[in-house]
């Protein structure tokens, strides 16, 4: 009888643990976006505000999971709703220079969407200069 029940139990769990649930992966899109902002020259102190045109060039909607900068300096605004196949939007970036040292300033901020590649890399240059 335990033998019995074992088996049951055995060929239970199985069963129960094969199921036809389908994981589907978010469809990819494409971006079309320029990925450098010269600032030119910045005086010390003052912030730096980029402005990165997109564009969703592919057929599926575009979602950004996240934008983010190399540092606490820089921070980044962005679209939380998807963007349809070609909108536009943009994604704006604050970079505070006040504990900058002068010269090439150079300051990233990383774009996380349902792209291929997923991260997309935009840089932020300015030649930091004292007033």
């Amino acid at each position: 009888m335990k033998r019995f029940l074992s088996l049951f139990s055995l060929i239970y769990i199985l069963v129960s643990c094969n199921s036809d649930d389908k994981i589907e992966v978010g469809n990819k899109t494409t971006l079309e976006i320029t990925k450098e902002f010269k600032a030119g020259n910045v005086i010390l102190g003052e912030e730096i505000e980029a402005v990165f045109k997109l564009k969703n060039t592919g057929s599926y909607p575009l979602i950004i999971a996240e934008v983010k900068g190399s540092c606490s300096c820089t921070v980044a605004d962005y679209p939380e709703d998807p963007i349809a196949p070609g909108e536009t939007e943009e994604i704006t970036a604050t970079v505070r220079t006040d504990n900058a040292a002068p010269g090439t300033l150079i300051k990233e901020v990383r774009v996380v969407a349902n792209t291929e590649p997923s991260i997309t890399v935009l840089s932020i240059r300015a030649n930091v200069i004292r007033k």
